[in-house]
């Protein structure tokens, strides 16, 4: 019997995500993604989906804001003044960024514009609110090692290089 999908096994899949019909990403014709199942290395309802599958299988997932990126916050943009950020700091729209509240818990943020003078960040993710739809292909499964548990996270050939 083929290898499952279940807590503390490494999946490569490829896929194509679709939010109202339009390709938001995809692996194409690249090399699939590895994620670590059980690790919140990917949206909750498509681990729940992909869930006892094996090599070979494929799944049609339509995941509901709930259990993808979390329904929108009613929280406006903020724009933060340049200077607030160190001068190397390369910044890209679309890139998640952590701040700290009072109390020092960071908390994500996503960069949403760029000028000369400021940064504007949103504590959304740019897919919060959207049904996400996933076309899954499963290419393979097998057990995480010890290095990838303890570090969360699937390791490439070669092995961790962080």
């Amino acid at each position: 019997m083929s290898e499952v999908i279940g807590a503390g096994k490494v999946a490569s899949i490829h896929f194509t995500l679709r939010t109202s019909g339009q390709e938001i990403d995809s692996t194409g014709s690249g090399e699939p993604m590895l994620y670590l199942h059980g690790a919140q290395n990917i949206v909750p309802g498509l681990e729940a989906a992909l869930e006892g599958k094996a090599a070979g299988d494929s799944v049609q997932a339509s995941v509901g804001p709930e259990q993808g990126y979390g329904p929108r916050q009613d929280v406006p943009p903020m724009r933060v003044p340049r200077d607030q950020f160190p001068p190397d700091f390369q910044v890209t729209v679309g890139m998640p960024i952590g701040g700290e509240d009072a109390d020092g818990n960071v908390i994500p943020f996503w960069i949403t514009a760029v000028d000369d003078d400021s940064i504007v960040v949103d504590p959304n993710h740019p897919l919060a609110g959207q049904t996400l739809d996933f076309d899954v292909s499963i290419v393979a499964v097998r057990d995480a090692t010890a290095d990838e548990m303890a570090h969360g996270h699937p390791h490439g050939p070669g092995g961790a290089h962080h």
